[in-house]
């Protein structure tokens, strides 16, 4: 066994990325408080821990863009302003009453009501997309499916116009990068500047062509809000699409991938699944704890804090490993095994507290429809390659590509 003051080298390696469970088993067991030297950072992987800290007011949200560029040389750091300004205004960057005001507006959004009308909608767009490759006999689940599906639907509620996907697809990218790649280079924070620039240029157009003719999609709907006295300022409009967008497919694609993958090396749990479709609303929680695309959370104490006997100092940078604390066998009986039909799955997948993602009831309404569509229409489905390609993040967990054949 590998003791925990090797975690470091090991980090962002082929090896973890193939499988980061038996590193966060073993930082859990001996080191559940851990001070990572490489990525500056306290690690938490307990369950306990990871949800006390999410609902801690003492670790807050609103200083982790400035902790990511604090990587970079100082000569670097005032050139990436733009950068700061922008991400600082995520409602998932900020904290009350900044967070409250802003999650408050994007959260009409995303009701229950509003979420349910999108069913049949959801339904049209899976089978659109899997008639296209239906005859061909073979995919790329991530490609083909896994990102245009949310990416289409998200877009849809936005207003934005379809043959544009690929042009966010690469800004998202970029952010992603950025903020969930656990250590950042000049490079990589100015190619997400970059992008973050084209994206507010992009989101001008179009905020300027729905004051002109609003339309029936969120980007109108904020501007009414907007107009009717709600303290939102433009920056904000813009940094609140961006966001949409990005958490509206990453955290979605990822379901769909992680979850399929899960279910093609386990084929007990697919056949189960297959004979008795009606369980898919309990396998997606079951996908979503056991290989959950959001691997951590990250947040800034804003004092001293005290954490299993271990000094937080004010400043530092902690980083809660949801996918260590959904594995925990404190909360989780055999936590390693894929169960769909598991009781009590108390995962942390869309964290917890007032940061709980707002998204999430639409993440599970696209990843039950999209996974029980594929083995209802493609029961056959086998994977093209054990061998598979995982991008080089820390936060987010999703595969480059996953061919099958069907």
């Amino acid at each position: 066994m590998r003791g925990p003051s090797t975690f470091d080298p090991y980090i962002l390696t082929p090896e973890f990325l193939a499988d980061p469970y038996p590193f966060y088993h073993q930082l859990r067991s001996e080191a559940p408080v851990y001070w990572s030297e490489r990525l500056q950072a306290w690690l938490l992987t307990r369950y306990a821990d990871v949800v006390s800290a999410l609902h801690d007011p003492r670790l807050n949200s609103g200083d982790r863009i400035t902790a990511i560029l604090s990587q970079l040389p100082e000569t670097v750091r005032g050139e990436m302003q733009p950068l700061a300004d922008h991400l600082t205004q995520w409602v998932a960057f900020t904290d009350p009453p900044d967070h409250t005001r802003l999650r408050t507006l994007a959260g009409k959004a995303f009701t229950p009501r509003t979420i349910e009308k999108l069913r049949p909608q959801v339904r049209v767009l899976v089978d659109e997309l899997l008639d296209v490759v239906q005859g061909a006999g073979h995919m790329d689940v991530i490609q083909d499916f896994a990102f245009p599906l949310p990416a289409t639907v998200i877009s849809q509620m936005l207003g934005i116009p379809r043959e544009d996907h690929g042009r966010f697809r690469q800004w998202s990218n970029d952010i992603a990068s950025f903020i969930s790649a656990g250590s950042i280079n000049v490079q990589v924070a100015r190619q997400a500047q970059q992008s973050v620039l084209e994206l507010a240029d992009y989101f001008q157009g179009i905020v300027a062509q729905r004051r002109r003719q609003p339309q029936d999609d969120l980007i109108s709907a904020l501007l009414v809000v907007e107009e009717q006295g709600d303290k939102l300022s433009e920056a904000e409009l813009f940094s609140m699409f961006v966001q949409l967008f990005f958490a509206g497919h990453e955290t979605t694609m990822g379901l769909i991938g992680n979850g399929l993958l899960a279910l093609l090396r386990h084929p007990d749990q697919r056949h189960k699944l297959q004979d008795q479709p009606s369980l898919i609303a309990s396998a997606v929680e079951e996908f979503l704890r056991y290989d959950t695309s959001i691997q951590r959370q990250a947040r800034v104490a804003s004092e001293d804090v005290e954490i299993d006997g271990h000094l937080i100092r004010k400043g530092q940078y902690i980083l809660l490993f949801i996918a260590a604390a959904n594995r925990d066998p404190a909360q989780f009986p055999e936590p390693d095994r894929l169960d769909i039909t598991r009781q009590e799955n108390r995962h942390l997948s869309f964290g917890y507290g007032i940061h709980f993602c707002i998204g999430g009831p639409l993440a599970r309404l696209e990843g039950q429809i999209a996974l029980g569509s594929l083995l209802r229409r493609m029961p056959n489905l086998q994977l093209a390659s054990e061998t598979l390609a995982w991008e080089p993040l820390l936060a987010i967990r999703k595969l480059k590509s996953l061919p099958v054949t069907f």
